[in-house]
């Protein structure tokens, strides 16, 4: 494909790397407003069991090509303040 376009093939893999290496496994718990077609609201809090919050790369139904931590650290952060909130509340 790279040559067909015009490119010029500079490397090429001998061997599949580990799995893991060059991928971000995540998406197996979606984020959404609606119960019934997610599993976490925009706080990444679980819809059925609400003292439940996820901070990791399964709220995330898609990847880029970076590495997420970033995004994990942000969503993290999110949900730690919304569960400081709702305990404060005396929601959780």
């Amino acid at each position: 494909m790279i040559e067909g376009a015009g490119g010029m093939v500079i490397s090429q893999a001998t061997k599949p790397g580990a799995p893991g290496l060059g991928i971000h496994e995540m998406g197996t718990a979606r984020m959404g407003r609606d119960p019934m077609t997610s599993v976490f609201n925009g706080y990444n809090q679980a819809h059925e069991a609400p003292n439940l919050f996820c901070t990791d790369g399964a709220a995330m139904t898609s990847s880029g090509c970076q590495n997420p931590s970033l995004t994990y650290m942000a969503l993290s952060a999110r949900a730690a303040h919304h569960a400081a909130e709702w305990l404060k509340e005396g929601k959780l």
